[in-house]
């Protein structure tokens, strides 16, 4: 694809998608409509394949390499989540993957991207260019980088999320006033707002990131991409993009154009609250549009509003240090 993707490439990745990923429900809580006074859907992305949403475009992404370029592989630059996404998807499509990853990354995450079969190079995310490795290493194996969210492809895959969240709502009678998601490099942003756009023109859609970090919330309001100071820094380690993609931006400059953030401990408490009331596994990075709604950084009372849960990746101690408080 040589061009943005539209509405209509969602939709045909959700065809690609079909019996492939998991559709995930949209679970509701009495508890936080209490609290938001609204009516709060939650996408529950951590159920889906690898454990967040990025299998869904790194699949739509790996399923259009041509036979003629599969020998060569994959290669990939991820965090986590993204590395994930990619070794599953390219081991069901038959293809080697090469993952490169920050020496910080949590160990889980590492270990579930080798256990797919990817081979899984470092880098140091505050002295090297995760980019400029994987070009590299595409280059010497002839292989296709399929990057975490600045792809035509990828961007459409993770919009499924949001047409699904269209489509349920949809089936109980309802239409979303508000959708918010997490983001970093905004693929997963774009592509949702591609698909709720087409359908409710009116809705709106709001980034949120950490606090520190919200390079999304900045740009909106500068009217071009800003990139951050900080690449570490925050337990939310899938969200610590200095600054919104390329492509991405040109699309959530125009449909999305707001931006909130939420701090560490508000996270901590979103992980929390999915724990106790929802009976979920969130990760940081996962549960930052839930701690925008607990923390009511937004108002939603009288409204149907929808949050991605968009990952449940998360390291085990920090996990269980989190819910002991």
């Amino acid at each position: 694809m040589t061009r943005l993707p539209a509405a209509t490439d969602v939709e045909d990745a959700a065809r690609v998608l079909a019996g492939v990923a998991v559709r995930t429900p949209l679970v509701s809580s009495a508890v936080l409509d209490q609290i938001t006074g609204g009516r709060v859907f939650l996408k529950a992305e951590v159920l889906q394949r690898t454990g967040s949403f990025k299998f869904r475009g790194a699949y739509n992404r790996i399923a259009r390499i041509a036979e003629s370029g599969r020998a060569g592989g994959v290669v990939a630059f991820s965090s986590g989540n993204h590395a994930q996404g990619v070794a599953a998807a390219a081991k069901l499509r038959g293809l080697p993957a090469l993952i490169v990853m920050p020496r910080d990354a949590p160990a889980a995450k590492i270990e579930r991207t080798k256990s797919h079969g990817a081979e899984v190079v470092f880098y140091d995310r505050e002295r090297e260019d995760r980019e400029e490795i994987g070009r590299k290493y595409a280059r010497e194996r002839n292989a296709t980088l399929v990057p975490p969210f600045d792809d035509p492809y990828v961007i459409a895959g993770q919009g499924t999320v949001g047409l699904e969240i269209c489509e349920d709502l949809s089936a109980q009678g309802l239409a979303p006033d508000i959708v918010m998601m997490p983001a970093s490099g905004g693929g997963m942003a774009a592509g949702i707002s591609l698909a709720v756009k087409e359908r409710h023109p009116a809705a709106r859609i709001l980034t949120v990131e950490p606090a520190g970090f919200d390079d999304h919330a900045r740009s909106f309001l500068a009217g071009k991409r800003v990139r951050g100071a900080h690449h570490s820094g925050s337990i939310c380690d899938a969200l610590l993009m200095p600054e919104p993609g390329k492509l991405t931006f040109e699309i959530t400059r125009r449909l999305v154009g707001e931006g909130l953030s939420a701090t560490d401990d508000e996270v901590r408490a979103a992980m929390r609250f999915a724990f106790s009331e929802l009976k979920l596994v969130v990760e940081p990075g996962g549960a930052v549009a839930l701690a925008a709604l607990l923390a009511r950084k937004f108002d939603v009372r009288g409204k149907i509003a929808a949050a991605v849960l968009s990952g449940g990746n998360v390291d085990a101690k920090l996990f269980a240090e989190t819910i002991a408080g």
